[in-house]
Order: structure tokens, then sequence, then C-alpha cells
């Protein structure tokens, strides 16, 4: 439970994560981080086909809610078929880092489908 005095004096008469949601929701502000058990919802999903003889096979982009969207995302042929890249940089030691990402197996499962069946659906 948060306390109080972390959203005082911006946020009166907040005193928990329920609170700060029903604000939110009040206010017409847009929460970025819905209640445990709520899902973002797949409103958009868009491909492109790349035919260049790589095992790069398509760049799509995912949009979730109809209001935040990751764009660069890969769609790889690996040894074991096709899978899903998020976006990534190349960091000043020469790794690789995602920009945007699942944080559990779950949505990076969904989102993994999603992306797939888009890809085999385009022409």
């Amino acid at each position: 439970m948060v306390g109080k005095e972390y959203f005082s004096p911006f946020l009166p008469n907040i005193q928990d994560w329920q609170d700060f949601q029903i604000f939110c929701r009040n206010s017409n502000a847009l929460t970025l981080f819905p209640k445990r058990g709520e899902n973002m919802n797949i409103t958009d999903i868009r491909l492109k086909k790349i035919d260049n003889g790589s095992k790069m096979k398509a760049i799509a982009s995912i949009t979730f809610d109809d209001a935040f969207v990751v764009r660069e995302i890969r769609v790889i042929e690996g040894q074991n078929g096709l899978f899903v890249a998020m976006p990534s940089r190349k960091t000043p030691s020469g790794e690789f880092r995602d920009i945007a990402h699942p944080i559990n197996a779950d949505a990076r499962q969904l989102i993994q489908n999603a992306i797939l069946a888009e890809y085999e659906k385009a022409e």
C-alpha cells in the first residue's frame, strides 16, 4: 500500500493505488499501469514482409488499447521456426538491449502469437 505522503501535495485524498487509479479515471488522466488482472488489448498490428533472402522476414508494429504503439518488431526465421524480436539498440559496448519488451512469458507469447498470425495472413 502506498502512503498518502507519496502522493501529496499534488494528488490530495489519495490513500493507496486503487484511489490513484480512480483519480486517474475520474480526471480523464491516462494511467499506463492497469490493476493486476486487467489486460491491455492489442487493437492493431501492421506488418510489412521483407523478401531479401535474409533471416529477417518482416517488420511489425503493434498498438495496445488504441493508445500505445511499439514499432520495429522483427519477425525472424530461426533454427526452430519463426519468432518475434523486440526493438533494440546497440549500446556503446556493442551489446544489443531491448527498448520495449514484455516483462513476462504470457505477454511475450500473446504478442508473438498475434504478430505471427498476422504474418501468415499477409501476402
